[in-house]
């Protein structure tokens, strides 16, 4: 899509197989909303975007990687898909500047480096929360994150810039905290002639939490303020000229809020 003079273009780097448990505990309607299917079972993608503005080349969030990732209630991650994604849009590894890391899940940043640790972007500029540095890397989530991803950020195996806080990475590209997910969770702002694109990461799973907002991800380090970011998030996305979508959202389809007297709905 076009956001002013910016491309955006959404890719996956796989597929994650989830089901209603994930966003909830409780009882659940028959037959279960979308996106899951009749048989409970939701194939959503595992999303990065990348975006070009001037000479700069944005890559939001890095994938699973190769690999196959079992979850509880008989869900899955399978990444492995980036390469192919970039290579179809004409773009290598080399040419990516900056790489904003939505949170450092592990289906987040599983490109980052190779299995020795080494950058598989040599050029580019890693943006992630500060929060979520503290927490992965160096804190009590440092289990969370693959061995040699952890690995490339403790030796400094790439330009990694930790963000406290909204920043600015290129023209027309900015970051917005958004904390519970994780700790330092950012949605990426893409702006441009009078028009936005919110890429709100994993700090909303699926638009079926409009409709029922106590559903939330069992991710979510600090559900209450998780829950707070996420209706931010819907609030900017019932605005006017402003669209999104998140990480997993099917088939990375962007829309809006629309209110009426008595609700609102994700169009």
């Amino acid at each position: 899509m076009r956001i002013g003079d910016l491309d955006l273009l959404p890719m996956s780097d796989g597929t994650f197989v989830a089901r209603p448990a994930y966003l909830t505990r409780g009882p659940v309607p028959d037959p279960p909303p979308a996106p899951f299917g009749p048989d409970g079972v939701a194939w959503l993608p595992i999303g990065c975007f990348l975006i070009r503005t001037g000479d700069r080349v944005v890559l939001v969030d890095a994938g699973l990687g190769p690999a196959l990732t079992q979850l509880p209630d008989g869900m899955s991650l399978v990444g492995g898909q980036l390469p192919t994604a970039l290579l179809a849009s004409g773009t290598l590894p080399g040419d990516v500047t900056d790489l904003v890391c939505t949170h450092l899940h592990s289906d987040h940043v599983g490109w980052l480096f190779d299995r020795d640790g080494r950058t598989v972007f040599p050029a580019a500029t890693v943006w992630f929360g500060a929060a979520d540095g503290a927490h992965f890397v160096d804190g009590d989530g440092a289990g969370e994150l693959a061995d040699h991803v952890r690995a490339g950020f403790r030796d400094g195996a790439t330009d990694a810039k930790p963000v406290d806080g909204d920043h600015t990475v290129a023209p027309g590209v900015d970051v917005v905290a958004t904390p519970g997910h994780t700790p330092g969770h950012l949605a990426v702002v893409v702006s441009g002639g009078g028009h936005r694109a919110i890429l709100a990461g994993d700090a909303i799973t699926a638009p079926v939490q409009l409709a029922e907002p106590s559903w939330h991800s069992f991710g979510d380090v600090d559900p209450d303020q998780a829950g707070r970011s996420r209706e931010w998030l819907w609030e900017e996305l019932a605005r006017p000229h402003t669209t999104g979508t998140g990480a997993h959202f099917p088939e990375l389809r962007f829309g809006r809020v629309t209110s009426s007297s008595s609700s609102r709905t994700w169009r």
